[in-house]
This record gives structure tokens, C-alpha cells and sequence, in this order.
């Protein structure tokens, strides 16, 4: 699995897959916050926990499934785990959910998308073989410069900076991107799917308990909305295991850029649910960008250490 995993075509492939995914929970969560009469940021956390803990399911019964076991953790791992079901799950969308309650979509996509920059400058810092090269910088800047012109639009930035809203989104990217380290740290300990399901479903138990406590509720399942609500907790399944793997057996950074594709593929799918008109000349450049930057990084490279 090792050698699959580390080969460049099936690490490029899955991490797009895996950002695919992601992007498409922004079309779906707009969605199921009209069909699930979604109000207030209690009802959001909640429903963000619902949908993680139910993720966290589906991960644990995968995994026995494909272990044919009862899959369980090392005592000694369970405060690895829990910690990083609080970090990459509760901590990352508390804050998403409450920052971009305060400030424009724009922004916070924007402010977001530099989780790659956080999770390579981390892991510059606690993972000695992930050192930042002027290759993984330059792969960044242009990255992100792609995800800058996607959304730039008149009166789409607002004024100033609100520790609510942009301090929010800001806190919710180093968590993401600091918990892609963390993962890399704590791999050794449990199988990929076995911490993925465990802090899946630590981290969705702790965001259910936050929104309760904030008066939140989720209405209206039917048939239509159901189907919609396990779609999202199986997109979560798939996407957080995948990326494990990778996180496990590749350098964290050539992971960790293909982030910045995450928006393009949200206004994509936006475009085809949402009805939004993406076909612009500044969409595509920034496609392109994107694109280019993630070529940036995954080419090889002499080390030159900045």
C-alpha cells in the first residue's frame, strides 16, 4: 500500500478526488441549510455534527468491514485521537460556521484556502524531512494567487478585519492546517481509517453537544433531504480517509497544496446546483493557477531549504 500510495499519479488523482469531495459540501451545505430550515449558529454547529459523527459511523463500519473485526484503539492513543477529532473536526468548524457568519463568502474562501500555507509552515517547524524550499513557496503564492482571483469582485471584500468574522475563518485554517501535521504525527500509532473514524467521531460528538447547548435544531428529514444529509456524511468518510493515507505515506506539503483546488471545485459545483455563472475569463485564470501551483510543488526538486 506504501508504494501506491507515494506513486505521483495516484497521489495527484486521490488528493483531487478528495478535494472534489470537499468543494461539493459547499453547494450541499447551501442546500441543507434551506431543506433542513438551517437558523443561527447553533443549528449550524449542530448540523455539522450531526453530519461528522454520522461520517464517523460509516468510517468505523467500513473499517470493520474491510479489517473483519470489531476495529478498537491502543489505550495509549486515545488521547491522540480525541485530540485530533477536536482540532481537525470541532475546532475547525466552530469556527468556520461562526467566521463566515461574519463576513462576505468571498473573504472567507479566500482566508480559508491559506490552510496549505499553514499546514507546510507547521510542518516546516515539527516534522525535521518537511523543511519549506523556495519550490513549495513559489507552488503556494501562485496557488493562492488563483484562489485571490476567483474571487475578486466589486464589493465582495467588505471593510476592514472583524475577529469574529475573518479572525474566525483565519483561526479555522490554521487548524486545519496545523491538524494535517498532527495527523502525520499520530499515523504511526493506528491505522488510517481507525484514527479517521475515532476523531470523526469524537470531534462530531463534541460539536453535536456544542449546538444543543447553543438551543440549535435540525428539521425536516424527508426522503429527499436524507439522501442529501448521507451524501455529505459519506463525502466526509471518503475524503478524511483518503487524505490519511496520503498524509501517511507522502511529505505533508505535496498533500497538503492540492487544498487550494478545494474552492475551484466548490464554485464549480455551485455553478451546476446553484445555478451561479462561473464561465468567465477570471474563473478560468483561476483554474489555471491553481493548477499550476500544485504542478509547482509535486515536481522534483533539489532541497533548497529558504
Amino acid at each position: 500500500m506504501e508504494r501506491f500510495y507515494r506513486n505521483t499519479k495516484v497521489r495527484c488523482i486521490l488528493a483531487l478526488v478528495c478535494c472534489a469531495l470537499w468543494g461539493s459540501a459547499f453547494p450541499c451545505v447551501k442546500i441543507g441549510y434551506e431543506w433542513f430550515h438551517i437558523d443561527g449558529a447553533g443549528s449550524q454547529v449542530l448540523f455539522a455534527g450531526y453530519r461528522f459523527f454520522m461520517a464517523g459511523v460509516f468510517t468505523f463500519v467500513l473499517s470493520c468491514i474491510l479489517e473483519r473485526k470489531l476495529i478498537t484503539m491502543k489505550k495509549s492513543s486515545v488521547p491522540y485521537v480525541f485530540a485530533q477529532g477536536i482540532l481537525q473536526t470541532t475546532i475547525q468548524y466552530v469556527c468556520f460556521y461562526i467566521g463566515l457568519a461574519h463576513t462576505t463568502g468571498a473573504k472567507g474562501s479566500v482566508i480559508n484556502a491559506s490552510n496549505a500555507f499553514f499546514t507546510i509552515l507547521v510542518a516546516h517547524f515539527l516534522l525535521k524531512e518537511e523543511k519549506i524550499t523556495w519550490r513549495k513557496a513559489l507552488g503556494c503564492l501562485v496557488g493562492f494567487a488563483g484562489i485571490i482571483v476567483i474571487n475578486l469582485a466589486p464589493g465582495a471584500w467588505g471593510s476592514g478585519f472583524n475577529l469574529m468574522g475573518e479572525g474566525m475563518v483565519l483561526l479555522c485554517a490554521f487548524s486545519y492546517g496545523t491538524s494535517s501535521v498532527t495527523l502525520k504525527l499520530i499515523s504511526g500509532r493506528e491505522h488510517p481509517t481507525t484514527i479517521t473514524a475515532y476523531q470523526l467521531l469524537f470531534g462530531g460528538a463534541v460539536l453535536i453537544t456544542i449546538g444543543i447547548a447553543a438551543g440549535g435544531a435540525v428539521r425536516g428529514f424527508t426522503v429527499k433531504s436524507t439522501i442529501l444529509f448521507i451524501y455529505m456524511a459519506l463525502l466526509s468518510t471518503v475524503a478524511f480517509t483518503l487524505w490519511a493515507e496520503l498524509v501517511k505515506y507522502n511529505p505533508v506539503g505535496k498533500v497538503a497544496i492540492f487544498g487550494f483546488s478545494i474552492p475551484v471545485f466548490g464554485a464549480m459545483l455551485s455553478a451546476v446546483f446553484l445555478k451561479e455563472n462561473i464561465w468567465t475569463v477570471q474563473n478560468l485564470a483561476a483554474l489555471v493557477l491553481v493548477s499550476i501551483g500544485i504542478l509547482i510543488v509535486n515536481m522534483p526538486e533539489k532541497r533548497s531549504v529558504i
